[in-house]
């Protein structure tokens, strides 16, 4: 199919996901891409739901849990995992690249769920993560990335990143989540505004 149609497979994917996420397709793993809607007795995979999540999907769930995931972590965090998410922090602020930026961003926004010690959240949190590897995320954030500059996103994420630590620290659990939510409405704000 995509030799006929001359496109790249990550292509055709992302156009696949988006006619399933538009209910025109439905697809099923050894039997093939269908037309219409999902029959309701076919059970969904959960890497069809990721693959076919807009940024928006993305930011609407990253707001319901990670806040919640840092005020888990303030209730639970020693004095070793405040030592590692500062360090998560420097190297968001070292970063040079739009690759080591969003590296260090999600290995911070890891280590706080790792903090939280609930294998259930830190489940949750690597689901998103593998979510915002997935083409058309890449795609919002590059653009977004592109019409800030770096230095300025860096400041920006590493001083909020800091303000969550800080929050995680004091043993302040609601501070933690409120720090969390300001992060993620700034990046939901700039991805708002690049699609605007």
């Amino acid at each position: 199919m995509r030799e006929i149609l001359c496109c790249s497979r990550e292509t055709l994917r992302a156009c696949y996901a988006t006619l399933e996420a538009e209910g025109e397709i439905w697809r099923h793993v050894g039997q093939g891409t269908f037309r219409g809607h999902r029959p309701v007795h076919m059970p969904i995979r959960e890497t069809l739901l990721v693959e076919g999540a807009t940024p928006p999907d993305l930011m609407t769930a990253r707001l319901l849990l990670e806040p919640q995931v840092a005020s888990a972590a303030a209730l639970r965090a020693d004095a070793s995992d405040i030592t590692h998410l500062r360090a998560k922090v420097s190297e968001g602020r070292s970063a040079r690249s739009r690759s080591a930026c969003e590296q260090a961003d999600d290995a911070f926004h890891r280590a706080v769920a790792e903090t939280s010690r609930n294998p259930v959240l830190i489940g949750f949190l690597i689901y998103l993560s593998g979510a915002r590897r997935r083409a058309a995320w890449q795609r919002e954030w590059d653009r977004t990335y592109r019409r800030i500059a770096p230095d300025e996103f860096q400041t920006i994420h590493s001083d909020q990143h800091d303000a969550v630590v800080d929050a995680i620290a004091a043993a302040h659990p609601e501070d933690a989540a409120r720090a969390m939510r300001n992060h993620l409405a700034t990046i939901e704000a700039e991805i708002v505004m690049r699609s605007n």
